[in-house]
C-alpha cells in the first residue's frame, strides 16, 4: 500500500479509504457491434488502468491500457451499472454487475487519479493583493486615538499646539480617505475583471453547447457507431434495419442452441424408451382404465374439476376468463380488422395493428387443429409448471411466487435477452379452467389464462437490468371426437383438438414496430408447432385424458 501521508495531514485523510498498489476485478467491457459486452479482467495499478481477456492471461500482457491522469469518468445516465472512461478520443465502456460495485470502481479510480497529481487542489494557491495597507492602518490608529482622547485632555508644560494638531489631523484624514479611495478602485477593478471572466465563461459554455448539439446531430447521421448505446428507445442510434438484423441473428443463435438441446434430449429418450409393441399394449390397457384409477399423470383431473376455487384474486380471474370466452372465440371477420399473416396447413395466425404512445401492442390470434390429443392434455402441459422448461425456449428462469389455489398460481419469469433490445421479465397469474358446454351438441372447453394487467405492486419489482412486460394470453381448447366403427374403443386416431391461442403483450418499452411485428410473425407459428408436437410426443403412450 502506498504512503498517502505526504499529500496532507492525517486529519485530511478518510480512514475508510485505502489506496491499494493494485486492484483487479471482472467488468463487462463493450467490444464492438457484433460481440457486444464481454467479460474482461480489469487491473488498476497506480494511475494506469489495464484490461486482459481473463485473469489467467495476465502473463501474456494486457490488451489495452489507459492513463487516468487526464481521464474523465462518467456514470451512465440511465444504466445504473455502467460507467465510461474517456481520454481524448479513446473511450472505454465498462459495466459492473451491481450499481454499488460500479460506485466502488468509480471512487477507487477517482482516488488513484487524484493521487497522480492532475487536478489536485494542492496546486491551487490564493494570491494576496500587492497593495500594503500598513499606512492606512497607521492613519486609522491615529484617528481613533484622537477621538478617544480629545485635545482638551492633552496638557503639557508648554501648552497645546492647536495648529500642529490640526495639521496632523488633516493629514491623517487625507491619508485615510486616500487609502479608502484606493481600496474602492481596486475592488471595482477586481469586480470588472471577474465580470469579464464570467462573460468569457458564458461564451465558452454557449460554444460548447452548440458544438455538442452539432456533434450529436452528426453522430445520429452515421450508420455505424461503435459504442454500446445501440439500445432500444426512441432516440436509439441504431436504425431499424440494423436493429432487425441484430435481433434476427440473436434468435437464430437461440434456435441453433435449442435444436442442439432437442437433439440431445431425443437421443437420451430413445435410449430409455419402450418398444412400440410394449408402448401399444400399455396404451391399450390405459384406454380401458377408469379415470379415478389412473396414474399420477391424471391426478390433476379431480383438482381442476373442483368448484371451490376461491382466493383474493377470484373476481379478476373470473372477469378475465369470461372475457376470453365471450370475445376470444369470436370469428376474425367483421369489423375487427384482423389480418392473416401466416397460414401453414391447419394453422392460421392473425394480427391487428395497435400502437399506444409509440409502443406496439398488436393483439394476436392463432387457430390450429392437432390430431391425437385432447384439449385437457394441451392445457395440462401448457399450465403445468413442471413441464415449462421442456417446451418454453424463450425463458431464462421462472419461479412460482405464490400458489393461490389448486387451479391458480402467480409466476415470475425472466425471458432471455435478445440484443439489442433490453431484457424483459413478466409477473402474472396463471389459471386453468374447464368450461362446461351449455349445448349438448357442443364440446366442453378447456382454458388456460395468463394475465398480469391489474396487479403486483406488492410483489416482485423488476430488476435494474429488466423491463417489466405485461401479458394477457389464453390457450383455449376443445376436443372433437370421431366415433369409431362398431363397438371399438376410442383411440387417439379418433380425437382432434381445436386450439384458439390469443396473446396481447405490452413489451413495457420501446422497440421498432417493424421489428416487433416481424419477430411475432416468425416466432408465434414456431411456438405453436413446437408446443403441440411436444404434447403429442408426451401423450403418445399415455391414456387419453378427456
Amino acid at each position: 500500500m502506498s504512503d498517502c501521508s505526504s499529500s496532507g495531514s492525517d486529519e485530511d485523510l478518510d480512514p475508510e479509504i485505502e489506496l491499494l498498489d493494485e486492484l483487479g476485478g471482472t467488468l463487462s467491457k463493450w467490444t464492438n457491434y457484433i460481440h457486444g459486452w464481454q467479460d474482461r479482467w480489469i487491473v488498476l495499478k497506480g494511475n494506469i488502468l489495464s484490461y486482459y481477456r481473463s485473469a489467467d492471461e495476465k502473463e501474456f500482457g494486457c490488451r489495452g491500457s489507459v492513463c487516468l491522469g487526464k481521464a474523465v469518468i462518467t456514470p451512465h445516465e440511465f444504466d445504473e451499472c455502467r460507467f465510461d472512461i474517456s481520454v481524448n478520443d479513446s473511450i472505454w465502456y465498462l459495466r459492473a454487475e451491481h450499481p454499488l460495485l460500479r460506485q466502488q470502481w468509480i471512487d477507487t479510480i477517482e482516488l488513484h487519479k487524484a493521487e497522480s497529481g492532475y487536478g489536485s487542489e494542492s496546486s491551487l494557491r490564493r494570491h494576496g493583493s500587492l497593495l500594503s495597507l500598513t499606512s492606512a492602518a497607521s492613519g486609522l490608529s491615529t484617528f481613533f486615538f484622537l477621538l478617544l482622547f480629545p485635545v482638551d485632555n492633552l496638557k503639557g508644560p508648554l501648552g497645546i499646539d492647536f495648529k500642529g494638531e490640526a495639521i496632523t489631523f488633516k493629514a491623517t484624514t487625507a491619508g485615510i480617505l486616500s487609502t479608502l479611495s484606493h481600496c474602492i478602485d481596486i475592488l471595482v477593478k477586481r469586480e470588472e475583471s471577474w465580470q469579464r471572466r464570467l462573460d468569457k465563461e458564458i461564451e465558452r459554455r454557449k460554444r460548447a453547447e452548440d458544438a455538442y448539439k452539432a456533434a450529436l446531430t452528426e453522430l445520429k447521421k452515421k450508420p455505424h457507431y461503435g459504442g454500446p448505446d445501440y439500445e432500444e428507445g426512441p432516440n436509439s442510434l441504431i436504425n431499424e434495419e440494423e436493429f432487425f438484423d441484430a435481433v434476427e441473428a440473436a434468435l437464430d443463435k437461440h434456435d441453433q442452441i435449442e435444436e442442439q438441446s432437442q437433439a440431445e434430449r431425443s437421443r437420451a429418450s430413445r435410449q430409455i424408451s419402450l418398444t412400440p409393441d410394449t408402448c401399444s399394449s400399455i396404451s391399450t390397457q390405459k384406454y380401458l382404465t377408469k379415470p379415478h384409477s389412473q396414474t399420477s399423470f391424471l391426478s390433476s383431473v379431480d383438482l381442476i374439476s373442483a368448484s371451490d376455487d376461491v382466493h383474493r384474486f377470484s373476481a379478476q380471474v373470473e372477469e378475465m376468463v369470461q372475457s376470453h370466452m365471450n370475445y376470444s372465440l369470436q370469428d376474425v371477420g367483421g369489423d375487427a380488422n384482423w389480418q392473416l399473416v401466416v397460414e401453414e396447413g391447419d394453422m392460421k395466425v392473425y394480427r391487428r395493428e395497435v400502437e399506444e404512445n409509440g409502443i406496439v401492442l398488436d393483439p394476436l390470434k392463432a387457430t390450429h387443429a392437432v390430431r391425437g390429443v385432447t384439449g385437457h392434455e394441451v392445457c395440462h402441459y401448457f399450465w403445468g409448471t413442471a413441464f415449462r422448461n421442456d417446451w418454453e425456449t424463450t425463458v431464462e428462469s421462472f419461479q412460482v411466487v405464490e400458489t393461490l389455489s389448486d387451479k391458480a398460481v402467480i409466476i415470475h419469469q425472466t425471458h432471455k435477452r435478445v440484443w439489442p433490445a433490453s431484457q424483459r421479465d413478466v409477473l402474472y397469474v396463471s389459471v386453468i379452467r374447464k368450461i362446461l358446454s351449455t349445448n349438448e351438441n357442443d364440446p366442453d372447453t378447456w382454458l388456460v389464462c395468463n394475465f398480469s394487467g391489474f396487479l403486483f405492486v406488492c410483489f416482485l419489482q423488476p430488476s435494474a437490468r429488466c423491463i417489466r412486460a405485461k401479458i394477457n394470453v389464453a390457450m383455449i381448447c376443445q376436443t372433437l371426437i370421431s366415433p369409431p366403427e362398431g363397438d371399438k374403443e376410442i383411440t387417439r386416431d379418433n380425437i382432434l383438438c381445436k386450439i384458439t391461442y390469443v396473446a396481447n403483450v405490452n413489451p413495457g418499452g420501446w422497440a421498432p414496430a417493424s421489428v416487433l411485428r416481424a419477430v411475432a410473425k416468425r416466432e408465434y407459428p414456431k411456438f405453436l408447432k413446437r408446443f403441440t408436437s411436444y404434447v403429442q410426443e408426451k401423450t403418445s403412450c399415455e391414456a387419453i385424458l378427456f
